[in-house]
Order: C-alpha cells, then sequence, then structure tokens
C-alpha cells in the first residue's frame, strides 16, 4: 500500500475515500482492496511484459484494478469499453496480457475475446466485479486471495499499454510516455514522483470521462496519493454540477464536448449548483471553441488549463485561462521536453505567424514509440525525436501554437481519435460499393463526426444508406462508424491511388 493513502487508512479509516454511482468505499476499505489487488498481481504470472488489461466502464473497482495493479508491478492495459469481443481479442494477443478484468456491461464481449484469444495462443483469467458466469472468477472471490498486508515498494513500476486507433485499420499499442509517468526505478520512488501531478496539490478529483482514456486514467492515480475520487459511471451535465456541488470536487479532466453539453443546460438548472469549488479543470482531446472556451471561463473562472498533445507523447503544448484571454484559440507554448517546428511540404522551416505543418522535438530523443511496430515507430519520427501529431498551424510571435487545419487522416469526435481506415476497410467489403472515403466533418457538440463518402457499383440504384451503416455497425464498434453517408460518382483518387482527403473535406467545412 502506499505510504500517502496507507497512513489515511490508518488515521481516518472511516472517511470516504472514493464514490462511484452504487457505492462510497472508505480509506480503510479502499487501503484493504488496493494491498489485496497489488499481492495478488505480484505473486501472478504475468509473463515477461507482466500486463493485465481492463475492460470495463467506470466504477469504483475500475480504478482498483488499474492502481492495485500498478502497485503490483503490473502494465494494466485500457481497453475500450465500446470495442466488440473481436476488437477486444486483438488487444489481449497483441499486448500479451494475462488478466482481463471485466465488468457487467463487458461481461459477455469479454468472455468472448478470451474464447478468441486463447485460441490464438494467449493465457489469460477473467476476473469480473458485479457478474455470476462460470468462465469468469468472482472479483470478491479473488480478492479474499490476497494477502491483505502492505506490499513491497521495492518493486518495478510499470506504465499503461494504451491502444490508439490504427492508421491502417489496426490499433497499435504505446507506452504511457514520461510526461504522462512518474516513473521511478522502485515503486517508493514512483510514489514519490507523483508529487509532481498538478492535480496532486488538489482536493478530491472528480472523474467523468472514460477510464481507459489518459486524462481519466492521470486523474485517478491520485488515490494512491491520498485524494479522495468521486467516479461518474457516465457523463451527465446536470449530474456533473451535481457532484461538484455535492462533494466539493475540486479537479477534473474534461473535453470540449462536456463544456458544450454543460453550457447547453437552461439557465436555471446551471444555476441550482455551486460550482465555486473547482480549482484546477485540465481540458484535451481537441481544440476548444473560442466562444465555448470564453463562456466556461466567464461562468467557473480563470482554472482551465488546455493541455494539447497525444497518447503517445503527451501534453505537448500547455495554455492557462489567463494566457488564453491574451491569445483565443491558442493551444499554448510547447512545454519541456518539447519545441515546436513548423515546416512547408518541402521541410523547410517557416517563420512566425506562417502556417505550414506542425512538427514538435523531443530533446529527450525519444519521440514516438510504438513497443511492438518498429515500422510504424520508425514512421511517427521524421529524424530522432522529431514527430508530428498530423496537424497544421502556426506560432504566433510570443511562441504560442495554433491549430487551423488537419493533414492527417485522423478525425477527434467527442476527445475520441478516429482513424477512418477501420471504417474504410469494413464498407469495402459491401457489396453495393466500389470504393469508400470517410472524413470528419463539423458536428455542433462533438467538434467532428465522421462522414462516409461512398461510390456505389450501380450509381442509378444506390443501396439505401441505412442498411449500408448498419452493415458496418455489425462489424465494428459504433463509435468508429460514420454516422451518415454520401453516395458520389468519384473520390479524386490520383494516379497512385491516393485521396486528398483535406480536398474532399473543404467544402463542408465551408459551410
Amino acid at each position: 500500500m502506499p505510504v500517502f493513502a496507507s497512513d489515511l487508512a490508518r488515521e481516518r479509516p472511516e472517511e470516504i475515500a472514493v464514490r462511484d454511482p452504487n457505492r462510497a468505499f472508505t480509506w480503510a476499505q479502499v487501503g484493504d482492496i488496493l494491498n489485496r489487488t497489488a499481492n495478488n498481481a505480484l505473486s501472478a504470472d504475468l509473463g515477461p511484459k507482466r500486463r493485465v488489461a481492463v475492460f470495463a466502464e467506470n466504477a469504483a473497482e475500475t480504478a482498483y484494478a488499474h492502481l492495485g495493479c500498478l502497485l503490483g508491478s503490473a502494465s494494466t492495459v485500457p481497453v475500450n469499453f465500446h470495442l466488440t469481443a473481436e476488437e477486444a481479442a486483438y488487444i489481449l494477443v497483441d499486448s500479451e496480457s494475462r488478466i482481463l478484468f471485466v465488468g457487467p456491461e463487458t461481461l459477455e464481449r469479454g468472455v468472448e475475446a478470451a474464447k478468441i484469444a486463447r485460441s490464438e495462443g494467449a493465457t489469460l483469467i477473467i476476473v469480473g466485479w458485479d457478474v455470476s458466469h462460470p468462465e469468469v472468477t468472482n472479483w470478491n472471490d479473488w480478492l479474499a486471495q490476497g494477502d491483505p498486508s502492505d506490499p513491497s515498494l521495492d518493486v518495478k513500476p510499470r506504465a499503461n499499454l494504451l491502444y490508439t486507433s490504427g492508421t491502417t485499420g489496426r490499433p497499435k499499442g504505446t507506452e504511457l510516455p514520461p510526461t504522462m509517468f512518474a516513473g521511478g526505478s522502485t515503486m517508493g520512488e514512483h510514489l514519490e514522483g507523483m508529487k509532481s501531478n498538478r492535480f496532486a496539490e488538489y482536493g478530491t478529483h472528480l472523474v467523468v470521462g472514460p477510464m481507459y482514456h489518459t486524462g481519466p486514467l492521470n486523474g485517478m492515480r491520485l488515490l494512491v496519493r491520498g485524494v479522495p475520487m468521486v467516479i461518474l459511471a457516465k457523463f451527465d451535465a446536470e449530474k456533473t454540477l451535481e457532484a461538484i456541488a455535492t462533494y466539493k470536487t475540486e479537479s477534473s479532466v474534461m473535453v470540449p464536448t462536456h463544456f458544450v453539453r454543460l453550457l447547453a443546460l437552461p439557465e436555471a438548472v446551471k444555476a441550482k449548483y455551486d460550482v465555486s469549488s473547482m480549482k484546477l479543470v485540465a481540458h484535451t482531446g481537441a481544440s476548444c471553441p473560442v466562444d465555448i472556451k470564453r463562456s466556461m471561463i466567464d461562468w467557473w473562472g480563470l482554472i482551465f488549463t488546455d493541455a494539447y498533445g497525444a497518447t503517445e507523447v503527451g501534453t505537448t503544448c500547455q495554455i492557462s485561462s489567463a494566457d488564453w484571454l491574451e491569445n483565443p484559440g491558442s493551444v499554448g507554448r510547447p512545454v519541456p521536453p518539447f519545441s515546436v517546428i513548423v515546416l512547408d511540404d518541402d521541410g523547410n522551416e517557416l517563420p512566425a505567424n506562417t502556417e505550414g505543418r506542425l512538427f514538435f522535438k523531443d530533446s529527450t530523443g525519444r519521440g514516438v514509440i510504438y513497443p511492438n511496430d518498429a515500422e510504424k515507430t520508425k514512421a511517427a519520427n521524421i529524424a530522432p525525436g522529431v514527430f508530428t501529431l498530423g496537424e497544421i498551424g502556426y506560432v504566433n510571435d510570443g511562441g504560442f501554437v495554433y491549430i487551423t487545419d488537419r493533414f492527417s487522416d485522423m478525425v477527434v469526435s467527442g476527445g475520441v481519435n478516429i482513424y477512418p481506415a477501420e471504417a474504410e476497410q469494413v464498407l469495402v467489403q459491401h457489396p453495393d460499393l466500389l470504393d469508400v472515403a470517410c472524413i470528419g466533418i463539423p458536428h455542433a457538440e462533438m467538434g467532428e463526426e465522421l462522414k462516409a463518402l461512398a461510390i456505389p457499383r450501380d450509381l442509378k440504384n444506390p443501396p439505401d444508406a441505412k442498411e449500408v451503416l448498419a452493415f458496418c455497425r455489425e462489424r465494428l464498434s459504433h463509435f468508429k462508424c460514420p454516422r451518415t453517408i454520401e453516395f458520389v460518382e468519384d473520390l479524386g483518387r490520383n494516379t497512385m491511388g491516393k485521396i486528398n482527403k483535406r480536398k474532399l473535406r473543404a467544402p463542408y467545412w465551408e459551410k
């Protein structure tokens, strides 16, 4: 058990440490659960990479599985709980996970994913909470097997392995980068290093985003430093305000879509709740529209920090509310170890206030790393430690970065990164389609949504759009599928077969 939380477990055992929609847990209970989870992980044969997967919706147990296994020198793999069994199985095999944690909502898909993974040689057991299944070990029974004493702090801390949507249709695993992970050669050093977590100085942390994202994972780790936590199962605008007012939460991680939904509440509803306890809200996932950001600052005050970056590298730029008001629309200045470079299409560096392709230089030389894909790692870095997040923009005279467009295919919808290749590979298998391209188009609430442009085999008699979309959703997680489809005569492929996605997107963004 980590020093800070174990002290609270002994000094204030009956004080509430964690709340989710169903239960409240005291520090004494949390200490016991984390100890047992850590010791179970330490004693388990987790293979050379010591990985376990967590395939579950937001709940206290989801946090305990991640944190307890971290303390047990395991690398946890957050699996998006929207994934199909086949998609989850790919991650289980690729990550070499040995334990799969599931909740009631993912039970059947988890069991099927494990079956598929085992057929491909994987060795793993399934542990589930609030579930009953002959192939699943009950969470409480599994905990009862664990030693309740404090685990060793001399073990090695291991970073999460997170999966990004694949540019070529297959997700790629990337370890949580040093900028997002406290590191250290021992767990004791790791816990000491967590003092640098910017949320650590504040009180109760509110988890509103899905706990397979880096932001909620980062906030969730505060529990081992003795920071109480309130977990919402799913984001609901009014319930978020209610939680803030009721539990006097002080920090959270949100995305712009959360702000849009909060601002859309009736004024009478917003006025019911006191949000003055909030001291820090980090927002990430996508650039926030200027009017939305300004409205949130007017409402909640100068408490927002924009963290721009990616799963693979962490935060590359950051901006406070005060600086943002002086530089509206900026995602901030680069933060160590990163610096920014703007290049033209020929690789020449451009001066300030000139739009071009944004690249970042990592002074440590690390850059982007995909542990199981050396080829993609090489492709992601144009030089040692020099990489791009696929966006176009400029840097003003004050060093503040502005995003103006994207040259990669990635779509950011509600803070979730979606690579169109996955949907394209499914849709092109439809018997009535010849060719497909998926693009991001504007969406008032989500920022962007995925749209399919498809060439039907019979231009005069195209297939039913609803049927084509259903075809995709039967084979792929719904969030990866286009919301709409438009039948076209041509996609503008060049002689090399490539499509100019910027050209396809342009008419929708100009409206």
